[in-house]
């Protein structure tokens, strides 16, 4: 038996996040996750403290990378690795890094308005 990543194939509004995990598309997800243009994805997020480029490779990767990357550090804000800085820079993205509620509120936002927005939220209980 093939076990797959855990993919919505789209973009969707967070419509609530907390208890360990996010709701979104009328349906709900346990733990940490990254949407980008080609969907959301189950992402298995490190500890907030060592976020680098390595743990966001699939953003690079992506066929239509976002103009900007929000990432949701968890209940307070941490700053990501230089390493993650430097790469989103290479690849022509912006970055901006928050608590996981603000990240949320920012997305929603950000989506709503058709912006090329991307996310990377790590789950708080």
């Amino acid at each position: 038996m093939q076990m797959r990543d855990a993919h919505f194939p789209r973009r969707a509004p967070i419509e609530a996040y907390g208890h360990g995990g996010f709701r979104f598309a009328n349906m709900s997800h346990r733990g940490s996750i990254l949407i980008l243009h080609s969907g959301i994805y189950a992402w298995e997020a490190p500890d907030p403290a060592r976020l680098d480029a390595a743990s966001l490779k699939r953003v690079f990767r992506e066929a239509e990378p976002p103009e900007l990357l929000l990432i949701g550090t968890g209940r307070r804000l941490q700053q990501p690795a230089a390493d993650l800085r430097l790469a989103c820079s290479e690849h022509r993205i912006g970055l901006d890094v928050m608590d996981t509620g603000a990240a949320v509120r920012t997305y929603n936002v950000l989506l709503a308005e058709g912006r090329s927005v991307g996310a990377a939220l790590i789950a708080v209980d």
